[in-house]
């Protein structure tokens, strides 16, 4: 038995709208910064900046478009709605840090190496470098708090491999990557003013890219799982499990399948052994009762499958010829 298949939105996904918008505007606004800093001073660290920051502000594009999609309700072609498209682009952002990002990070850092080039108006890069960190470290506190809201009180891994919604997670991968990057840019810059030697600019640019393949390396892991059908957690399974079991009309749970569509969107199917003295009547009312308790209990749930059983499962054994 199914009901109420919804689209997702409401306020949680306003809230992560709000970060990717918030991400977007930053990295635009440093990414000019950071091209007109590196036409003017030659900087190769300074050009990775710009390219890791122009390749940002496309990612928080594709996961606002991926993030519209995955609102557009069932059709006939999709019964189960568009919300893994979210999924999909945040992979494809994942791509683009590891291909763009990355690449061109270190694509530049090994053309400095082989030819240096002296590095002018360097004050220039000073300047853009502590305006960027401004500005990125505004976003990464939002992204931050967003991402904290729904992990509570677990770990830092354990938050991130228990989260779903990758749109606030990418924004805070992309945004720590960045701070990194910059910090690593800095340094770069000073030693090259310092020693005078561009060599340091140079392998600035390929830590830079060394740190974008790393992040879109995780990334691209986490959003696989969900982009492949992951399960729920496994407390809301256990809940759902629990609750099943609890109800009167239950004798045994056999199976408790999920899968997330969306960040709060879950598909819940169930094979559950009822009482045989339950009349028809009886058995569609405790079916209703579970689903609306289920539903009440998870609201991220929002398709039910309960499949009645009324004979034990039987198993089959192998025996071996003697």
């Amino acid at each position: 038995m199914q009901q109420n298949v919804s689209r997702e939105g409401g306020p949680v996904h306003q809230r992560s709208t709000r970060v990717v918008w918030a991400a977007l505007a930053g990295n635009l606004a440093i990414a000019v910064s950071k091209t007109i800093a590196a036409s003017f001073t030659g900087s190769s660290a300074m050009w990775s900046e710009a390219v890791h920051s122009l390749v940002d502000t496309g990612n928080q594009w594709l996961l606002l478009l991926g993030m519209r999609r995955a609102t557009r309700p069932a059709s006939e072609a999709h019964p189960f709605g568009h919300g893994l498209e979210l999924y999909f682009w945040s992979f494809v952002v994942a791509v683009m840090i590891f291909g763009l990002g990355a690449g061109v990070s270190i694509y530049q850092g090994i053309s400095k190496l082989i030819h240096p080039e002296t590095m002018s108006r360097i004050w220039v890069n000073y300047i853009v470098l502590g305006m960027s960190i401004v500005f990125e470290g505004s976003v990464w506190l939002v992204a931050l708090r967003e991402f904290r809201k729904e992990s509570r009180r677990l770990g830092w891994i354990r938050a991130v491999r228990s989260s779903k919604d990758p749109a606030v997670f990418t924004v805070l991968f992309e945004d720590t990557a960045a701070l990194a990057g910059l910090l690593v840019a800095f340094v770069g810059v000073a030693l090259t003013q310092v020693t005078g030697k561009s060599v340091y600019d140079g392998l600035a640019s390929i830590v830079i890219g060394l740190i974008l393949a790393a992040t879109a390396t995780l990334l691209a892991n986490e959003i696989r799982g969900l982009l492949t059908g992951e399960a729920a957690s496994r407390p809301v399974r256990e809940k759902i499990r629990q609750l099943l079991c609890g109800h009167a009309a239950v004798e045994e749970v056999h199976r408790v399948w999920t899968m997330h569509f969306a960040p709060h969107d879950v598909l819940l199917a169930a094979s559950v052994k009822f009482d045989d003295r339950l009349s028809m009547a009886q058995l569609e009312n405790a079916i209703v009762e579970l689903e609306d308790a289920i539903r009440h209990q998870q609201p991220e749930i929002q398709r039910i499958f309960l499949e009645p059983r009324r004979l034990p499962v039987l198993t089959s054994t192998k025996t071996e010829s003697p």
